[in-house]
């Protein structure tokens, strides 16, 4: 028994003498001690975690090479293999980790609307309770510095771009016809229905590589990955009626909405300006079908509209007005992918298809224009680390226009085009620390149509002032192919160029964000031609230009004031262009100097009820008045417009929601238009080019049926 317990304290003893110590300090990049960091041998229970001075000492058995671990909460875990007898007396400096919360963010010319956005300025919820949006994601959008007011269009003009300029994707696939069709005076709307999409990103410039063909902006809607529930959504308006319904299963979902629209009605109550022989009419419907596979999300998405109507609108050289009548058929299907390949590789990519066909008569013009478009994109992503990621890919855009043209005077003339792109582009994202990260990029586009080559280069750089504050800055050439408008009558072209610088301020704290951005853009090559409308016999050439220069400012508060939420944006533009039939450079009817909007919510806990305004105000618009000299030298008075809306909550899931636009009646102009010959005493008469009512009326009724009984269509109301 002695003889056992002499050999177990001999082996023990050689045990102790094989132990080694391993011992140094931990330190930050300014070689301040971090107190609390773990260090330990990968793989064994051998470690300890340093004191207040950043010192730490263990022992451990192990021998040969080994992998040393230092970690510590908000910095990159650091290894060190090598042999243990070499691992004393270390100095280790931890990087800041570029994942935490408070990291840097790319944003310079950027708006998230999104819950799981790191800066938000809107949230999906927004569009549906703003007062002025009535329901449209562009209308929302519009509350937002950079945009310009053009009442009578509809669609997003963004820093001196016309609305061309801004193009449309979902799930990162481009939408080619995002807008329904409507009548002079009339503004627009989007398509899609808002309670489909969970994020929105509106670019109004400086946005990524991976996006071309838009010489403005990009807005990126995406559709909701995973619904929470089964639910049934039934609204009945003053304009029409909504169902929706969504299907959850395991592994897949299923989403459905349709609407019709009937202004009839409407009408009959408030008498426009117009007078409609058949009122605006659309039936429309949309289905996004979600499956999970074993490491990726597919989702299939499709809308169909057709839209109607007719009418005679005032005409100042047609005593009988003009006859206008519409018919419009509108498809769009879009399957997009995202999937991970690894752990570091994920994949995304898709494919849209649409086609629309509008059937136009115009007093004696008989007009049927078809476009068939096709989108196909796949995108790569490569994780090298947490300070650089790596993003390219590649995608091909087909356009095949038609239009048949006949008045009294021709017959059946066809004006057709195919306009396809092929497109290539790299990016990559670098944090050289949790304050500073640029994003670097390259766009190749070839275009088919002109035989063209272009490259594009991005630069984006963010540096954080503070805790909650940071500066941005973006550069980058952006290219666009001219409209069907003009490539219908001439391909012999070139692409539209232009080129943005911005610098941006962000504050972001508990509830409230501040931005500042200022801009340059240049434009080169538009298209000019020497008729008073782009004509067949017009003469074509790439020799406009023009410049847009700005300030944005934007303040959303929702903490201040208790259960009140407002915000304010500011937009100052300076732009001229020479480009069209525009004999020298001119600021554009299209363009507001000055543009500002206040939107506000409250909600008001004894009435169930949230109370919303919406303001906006904008300089006037150039017009040209040919009884003086030159070319639009006059401007329209300002415009002015203050709308109110109300949501009663009936019980969780009923809501009761009313709308004026326009509530104080101010009597907006957009412009002018002349008599085509002066009076006996040389003057050009003219009238006022008014909307179709100086003010909108809106009632709705709106009832969910889901598993919680509580969700409704105004979720968090």
């Amino acid at each position: 028994m002695k003889k056992g317990i002499i050999i177990f304290i001999v082996l023990m003893g050689f045990k102790l003498s094989a132990q080694q110590t391993i011992n140094g300090i931990v330190l930050n990049n300014n070689d301040v001690p971090l107190a609390g960091a773990n260090v330990f041998l990968e793989g064994t229970y051998d470690g300890s975690t340093t004191d207040e001075n950043g010192k730490f000492s263990f022992k451990t058995t192990e021998t040969g090479t080994q992998t040393l671990k230092v970690s510590y909460i908000s910095f990159e875990t650091f290894s060190m293999i090598g042999d243990v007898s070499y691992m004393k007396d270390l100095t280790v400096k931890l990087r800041e980790d570029i994942n935490t919360l408070d990291a840097v963010v790319l944003s310079a010319g950027t708006f998230q609307a999104g819950d799981n956005s790191k800066v938000s300025v809107l949230k999906p919820l927004d569009v549906v309770t703003t007062a002025s949006a009535l329901g449209d994601f562009i209308g929302a959008l519009q509350t937002l510095p950079g945009t310009a007011t053009v009442a009578e269009d509809g669609r997003l003009f963004v820093r001196g771009g016309e609305a061309e300029e801004t193009q449309i994707f979902i799930d990162g696939i481009r939408v080619f016809t995002p807008y329904t069709p409507t009548t002079n005076n009339s503004p627009t709307r989007g398509r899609y229905s808002p309670f489909l999409f969970d994020g929105i990103t509106f670019s109004t410039g400086g946005y990524s590589a991976e996006f071309g063909q838009a010489l403005s902006s990009v807005l990126l809607l995406n559709t909701i990955d995973e619904p929470d529930q089964e639910k049934t959504d039934i609204g009945i308006m003053s304009l029409g009626a909504t169902l929706g319904n969504t299907q959850k299963w395991k592994t897949s979902s299923l989403s459905v909405n349709a609407s019709y629209i009937n202004l009839a009605p409407y009408n009959a109550i408030f008498p426009s300006r117009n007078e409609w022989i058949k009122p605006y009419e659309t039936a429309s419907g949309e289905a996004v079908y979600r499956k999970k596979c074993n490491s990726g999300l597919l989702k299939l998405y499709a809308a169909f509209d057709a839209t109607n109507f007719e009418l005679t609108q005032e005409d100042i050289n047609e005593p009988d007005g003009v006859h206008f009548k519409l018919k419009n058929d509108n498809l769009y299907f879009n399957g997009s992918y995202n999937g991970v390949l690894s752990d570091t590789w994920t994949i995304s990519g898709g494919l849209s298809y649409t086609h629309g066909n509008n059937d136009l008569k115009l007093t004696d013009m008989l007009v049927n224009d078809t476009e068939n478009a096709m989108h196909a994109k796949v995108t790569f992503k490569k994780r090298f680390s947490n300070r650089f990621k790596l993003n390219f890919g590649t995608e091909y855009f087909v356009s095949n226009f038609n239009e048949d043209y006949s008045d009294t005077n021709t017959n059946n003339i066809l004006y057709d085009y195919n306009n396809n792109i092929a497109a290539a582009f790299a990016e990559g994202d670098i944090f050289l620390s949790k304050n500073l990260a640029f994003k670097s990029g390259l766009r190749l586009e070839y275009s088919e149509l002109f035989n063209q080559f272009t490259m594009s280069p991005r630069l984006s750089l963010a540096y954080k002032t503070s805790k909650r504050s940071q500066l941005s800055l973006a550069y980058g050439d952006f290219y666009q192919n001219p409209s069907s408008n003009i490539l219908k009558f001439n391909q012999d072209l070139n692409a539209q160029k232009t080129v943005h610088y911005i610098l941006n301020y962000q504050f972001n704290a508990e509830r409230k964000i501040f931005r500042a951005e200022a801009y340059i853009k240049d434009y080169s090559n538009l298209v000019k031609y020497d008729t008073e409308f782009a004509e067949f016999n017009s003469n074509y050439n790439n020799k406009g230009y023009g410049y847009a220069k700005g300030i944005d400012l934007f303040w959303r508060d929702s903490k201040t004031i208790k259960n009140m939420d407002y915000w304010v944006s500011y937009s100052f533009l300076d732009t001229k262009r020479d480009y069209r039939n525009y004999p020298s450079k001119r600021q554009p009817n299209f363009a507001n100097t000055h543009n500002l909007s206040l939107v506000g919510k409250y909600w008001i806990n004894d009435w169930r009820s949230q109370v919303g305004f919406s303001y906006a105000f904008a300089t006037g618009r150039t017009y040209t008045n040919p009884n003086t000299t030159g070319f639009l030298n006059e401007k329209t008075k300002p415009y002015n417009n203050l709308s109110l809306n109300w949501a009663y909550l009936i019980s969780p899931q009923k809501i009761l929601y009313a709308s004026v636009n326009n509530v104080l009646g101010f009597k907006n102009i957009n412009g002018y238009q002349y008599a085509n010959t002066p009076s006996a005493n040389g003057i050009f008469e003219r009238q006022a080019l008014l909307p179709s009512a100086d003010q909108f009326f809106f009632v709705g009724f709106f009832w969910t049926i889901s598993e919680d009984k509580k969700s409704n269509q105004l979720d968090n109301l």
